[in-house]
């Protein structure tokens, strides 16, 4: 993973260069500073953005994890298609416990229902979806 400020998010098909470029489903991943913050209390150490491995990471909100649910960032609008689970290799790149921490707190897989420009610094709204 490597920072960016600024990204193309092509519709139906996710950030342009990102190796799930065209995929069906996991198109852009996005997780919460917020959530990260909590993480990084249970862990009891500080967790690298970058090494968990999602595509955004948004600095104020909780990201939704119902599918069905929208994120707008910037021009770009999203849909929540499920909540993206941590994997063991957390444990390995940032240290023992990392994925358990990480555990309900690790954001959301997208798909991108409008692409556009996204840089650092864009506006977000996230839409949690009622229960039905």
């Amino acid at each position: 993973m490597k920072a960016r400020d600024a990204v193309e998010v092509e519709t139906a098909a996710g950030i342009v260069g990102d190796r799930y470029h065209g995929s069906r489903h996991r198109q852009v991943s996005v997780q919460s500073a917020e959530s990260i913050a909590e993480a990084e209390e249970l862990f009891g150490a500080p967790i690298p953005l970058g090494l968990t491995r999602r595509n955004v990471t948004v600095s104020t909100g909780e990201v939704p994890r119902q599918p069905g649910s929208l994120i707008r960032l910037g021009p770009v609008l999203l849909e929540v298609v499920r909540v993206a689970a941590p994997c063991k290799l957390l444990d390995d790149t940032i240290g023992r416990g990392a994925q358990e921490a990480l555990r309900r707190r690790g954001g959301s897989i997208c798909r991108v229902l409008a692409g556009g420009h996204l840089a650092v610094g864009d506006p977000v709204e996230l839409e949690v979806l009622a229960a039905a």
